[in-house]
């Protein structure tokens, strides 16, 4: 014969006292804790972009490549324009890769703008290792 227990709701285990130890309680959420990690791991971030920006973007010296032309096995022309502050100078970083990507060729070039002007167009010719493909300007900095 069966017994049916009345009073245990159906789903919740029965254990016998004492045989297999103490039930733990369920963990305690701490939201407001959550929350303040996460507005302390964002502004950590905020703080860390921040301090990258300040130090390798620079939107005072941009560079745009015009055109690369003369492409030889040791050469390519490269004609490009940079934004530099009134006046000011920028060393740029052009480089020309071949077809397969590979760097056949890395030079630094320093423009000037007239005064007054923050817009200096420039050309110049990278010898190169091998067949260039494309001709470009890596980064522009402040010269110096």
């Amino acid at each position: 014969m069966t017994e049916t227990h009345a009073t245990i709701t159906s789903g919740a285990p029965v254990f016998p006292p004492g045989r297999y130890g103490r039930r733990r309680q369920p963990a305690r959420h701490r939201p407001a804790l959550v929350a303040l990690l996460v507005v302390a791991l964002a502004a950590a971030l905020g703080v860390a972009a921040f301090s990258e920006y300040g130090k390798y973007g620079d939107p005072d010296y941009d560079a745009q490549v015009i055109t690369y032309t003369d492409i030889t096995d040791s050469q390519v022309v490269v004609d490009f324009r940079v934004t530099v502050p009134a006046g000011g100078s920028a060393t740029c970083a052009l480089r020309a890769r071949s077809h397969d990507g590979a760097e056949v060729a890395r030079e630094e070039v320093t423009v000037t703008a007239p005064a007054g002007a923050s817009l200096v167009t420039a050309r110049h010719r990278l010898t190169t290792s091998a067949r260039p493909f494309i001709g470009e300007v890596v980064r522009c900095r402040p010269a110096g």
